[in-house]
């Protein structure tokens, strides 16, 4: 089942609604630098903007669902050049960018295109500490490259992404208003041959806040195989909640029947995957009280977190949908699930108030060790396993120790004493 996200995306320029500013910085950047159709360049190439025409690159910016991707599809589409395309929160270290970028442009292309253009989807998912090189890797090919390197990010203006804007020119997609996504609604309803009510077309557009993705998502999902779509299906089954609470999300997890509707709640941007282990670790065993249930819910949380380990060990994070599908469909979809009552008083998970309640001790800690480590020219680890060791022991001899530290640090020598190891 192809999604219409895909099926309906626009194809040409001109059938992507209300965003004829990006469209016009778009074309003319790839017009004045490469090698393009005369014809495209003479009716969108209209900007004479000295910082377009120079960029090396193109960022382009905006929240989720405005037509950033959908816009290089389409560019590459009119000017028939190949586009290679990565997610920067999948492929996302050095190596990687490099092997599957670097492949496309070496190998010929099979089908008579005019050129490649490179899209960088997403770099606000890159993180240059933990991504090893990720970041440097696409500078370096944005200031070498001899084709077109255009990226998209929902936040261009993170502080992380600094050296990318430097050599980028940014192209802000603006948020689509209710009429515009009701236009695109009504399109494809017209295409799929469903008559669709107008109400029940402007509540999608509402509830989806200017998402268009998810708007089409939503109206594939009331409407195919109907011949008919009313406001009154969309009452029945619920309109989009774009924020939920973990409570909430727990909730529709253990109360799913089946595996798209669990999987569906990974779609919510309020999902946050790492919270959602805390939380259902905590909850299996209050929920699932049959041992054999518990056992086999966590046993499949835990292969989800196993694959969650080779992830960020490889860097593949192209195999997130697998994990967050075992995660969520396994816990929900055990043997034997019993019936939930109407309410269910869910916990919050003990690990993460234990960590609440020590936070202000570790801060502490970290202060101390970074002090020492600058007074001692030493690693911070190196202070952590050895040298506190140390100072446990010497300050029980001599305890104006602690005090020196506590007048250096503007902590009590009680709250220093209590960080340390007991020896």
């Amino acid at each position: 089942m192809l999604p219409w996200v895909e099926k309906h995306r626009p194809r040409s320029f001109k059938d992507i609604v209300d965003q004829e500013q990006a469209k016009y910085a778009l074309a003319s950047w790839v017009c004045a630098k490469f090698k393009v159709s005369e014809h495209f360049c003479r009716q969108w190439a209209r900007s004479k903007d000295k910082e377009i025409l120079e960029a090396r690159s193109i960022l382009l910016a905006g929240p989720p669902g405005v037509g950033k991707t959908t816009l290089v599809h389409a560019l590459a589409n009119e000017i028939n050049y190949e586009l290679i395309e990565l997610n920067a929160s999948d492929v996302r270290t050095s190596a990687r960018i490099k092997e599957v970028v670097g492949r496309g442009l070496r190998e010929g292309s099979l089908f008579g295109y005019s050129g490649r253009i490179v899209l960088f989807d997403e770099v606000d998912g890159l993180n240059p500490k933990e991504d090893l090189g990720g970041l440097d890797s696409i500078v370096d090919m944005i200031e070498t490259a001899r084709v077109p390197i255009i990226m998209t990010a929902n936040n261009p203006y993170d502080q992380r992404l600094r050296p990318l804007r430097e050599i980028s020119y940014v192209v802000n997609l603006k948020k689509l208003d209710e009429e515009d996504v009701v236009e695109v609604l009504r399109r494809i309803c017209s295409t799929e041959k469903i008559k669709c009510e107008e109400d029940a077309l402007r509540a999608l557009a509402r509830s989806s806040n200017g998402d268009l993705r998810a708007a089409i998502n939503d109206l594939q999902l009331f409407a195919e195989g109907k011949g008919v779509l009313t406001i009154d299906d969309i009452r029945r089954i619920g309109e989009r909640n774009p924020q939920l609470s973990m409570f909430e999300v727990l909730d529709k997890v253990f109360r799913a029947n089946w595996f798209d509707e669990a999987r569906a709640i990974s779609f919510s941007p309020s999902f946050d995957w790492e919270q959602f282990f805390a939380w259902a670790a905590e909850n299996v065993p209050r929920v699932y009280k049959d041992p054999h249930v518990a056992a086999a819910a966590l046993d499949r949380l835990s292969k989800a977190d196993i694959i969650l380990s080779h992830i960020k060990r490889t860097g593949e994070w192209e195999l997130m949908p697998y994990m967050t599908e075992l995660m969520l469909a396994g816990v929900a979809l055990v043997p034997g699930k019993p019936r939930l009552p109407r309410f269910f008083k869910y916990q919050f998970p003990q690990r993460i108030l234990l960590l609440a309640k020590s936070k202000e001790a570790r801060k502490r800690k970290d202060l101390v060790v970074q002090h020492l480590a600058k007074e001692l020219h030493l690693s911070s680890s190196y202070v952590a396993s050895e040298i506190l060791q140390i100072l446990s022991v010497l300050s029980k001899k001599d305890p104006t120790i602690l005090d020196k530290l506590s007048r250096a640090l503007s902590i009590s020598p009680t709250d220093i004493k209590n960080i340390l190891p007991r020896s």
